[in-house]
């Protein structure tokens, strides 16, 4: 089985931080935390989710009937919370190393960029 987007997982993780959610309340959650960013689609919330449920960082809390149909509730587990905290402290160093590039980390402006090697020759 391929594995998800690191993305993907990081905003199912991030919707479900807020509390335990079924399926369409993941996907809603993670679209309005991301801008509009992470529009899952059911197949790849559901892969992700047997992936994340395998792995231990996210458990079934329940299931409710709802106009017939069965609503699969799912919670993180410290497991998936220490997962997620990782995952931010790893966006965080990278926008800070992308920040020192730029020469913005500390309210800076951004360094000119260098000419290309090639235009020097046109």
């Amino acid at each position: 089985m391929a594995t998800a987007r690191p993305d993907t997982t990081f905003w199912i993780l991030t919707a479900l931080a807020n509390g335990p959610q079924h399926g369409y309340g993941i996907l809603r959650s993670a679209f309005e935390a991301s801008g509009g960013a992470a529009s899952l689609k059911t197949a790849t919330l559901y892969a992700t989710l047997d992936r994340l449920t395998a792995s231990g960082a996210v458990e079934e809390s329940g299931e409710q009937i709802v106009d017939g149909r069965a609503r699969r509730y799912f919670r993180l587990t410290s497991q998936g919370v220490a997962l997620l905290e990782s995952e931010t402290a790893e966006l965080e160093q990278r926008v800070a190393a992308a920040r020192r590039a730029l020469g913005t980390a500390a309210g800076g402006t951004a360094r000119p960029r260098p000419a290309h090697p090639r235009s020097a020759l046109a």
